[in-house]
């Protein structure tokens, strides 16, 4: 086991090269937000242009589209007709990208179940799933194994316990070997959130955060701010694994500074999101 701190954050993320452009800093397909929902595509996407990405490219629902678009006018949109998202082309769509989110606020509904699985099935780029992606997955979890591409999840312990088939009450004082015994036996990058958020994969390399982050951070909407944030450290091309604890970090981090600038009971998940830039100057002034 390895603690996450900033020295991990500073041999991760790459500096930007001085001819640096939009396209070659990395570029991030969301599939994200739904009718009810468009808050999460919102956070998600923000926090993802926060943490350095070049491109976002976001896919979600025309009922929502027009909230989304004045609240991220950094993306370029692809809309899609409310229950058609299985005839999204995300292979298209993603060309040129560096991975694909999905799942934060989606819905689940049997064309976003049709999706989900092509993605985990198809996808050619790491795949970042979170919330209602997860939920689909928890339905049959051994699709995971038939992935072409590195594949994170992001569960919280509801989550992961759907995912395991068990009680969340069956983690307690297991969560570390139950992350580590589900990345092994299906071959992806688990970021089990919670008061001491552990990350692990295939290979039984396991990253564990302490110290940092506190419980204002658990509000509706803290999970998306990380995901966003997973998914633009993946898309930049950095290393996979070290991309999901490295945005555990950063996550923690913005969380401490919005605790000090609005306190604990006060702070909201998109404080979180206007505190990315501090933390990454806490760590390394030239970011």
């Amino acid at each position: 086991m390895y603690p996450i701190d900033k020295n991990l954050v500073k041999s991760t993320i790459k500096k930007r090269p001085e001819n640096a452009d939009k396209t070659t800093i990395g570029s991030l397909l969301s599939i994200c937000g739904s009718y009810g929902m468009a808050g999460a595509a919102i956070m998600s996407s923000k926090a993802a242009l926060r943490s350095g990405i070049g491109l976002l490219k976001l896919a979600t629902a025309k009922s929502v589209y027009p909230i989304i678009a004045g609240a991220v006018p950094e993306a370029v949109f692809y809309p899609i007709e409310d229950n058609y998202l299985s005839e999204f082309d995300f292979i298209g769509k993603s060309r040129y990208c560096g991975a694909i989110l999905a799942g934060c606020g989606l819905s689940v509904n049997n064309a976003v179940r049709e999706l989900i699985n092509e993605i985990v099935l198809g996808s050619e780029i790491p795949v970042v799933l979170d919330a209602d992606a997860l939920n689909i997955v928890s339905e049959n979890p051994d699709v995971l194994n038939e992935a072409q591409a590195p594949v994170v999840i992001t569960p919280h312990d509801r989550e992961f316990a759907r995912l395991l088939g068990c009680y969340p009450e069956m983690l307690e004082g297991k969560r570390e070997e139950l992350a580590v015994k589900f990345a092994r036996r299906y071959e992806v990058t688990v970021v089990l959130k919670g008061h001491k958020t552990i990350v692990a994969d295939k290979t039984g390399m396991v990253y564990y955060n302490e110290g940092i982050g506190n419980p204002g951070m658990a509000c509706g909407g803290s999970g998306d701010v990380l995901a966003g944030i997973i998914a633009s450290f993946t898309a930049q091309g950095f290393d996979v694994l070290k991309s999901a604890a490295s945005a555990v970090y950063i996550h923690a981090l913005a969380g401490d500074i919005a605790k000090e600038k609005f306190g604990e009971i006060s702070m909201l998940p998109t404080d979180m999101i206007e505190c990315i830039p501090e933390a990454f100057k806490t760590i390394d002034k030239s970011f």
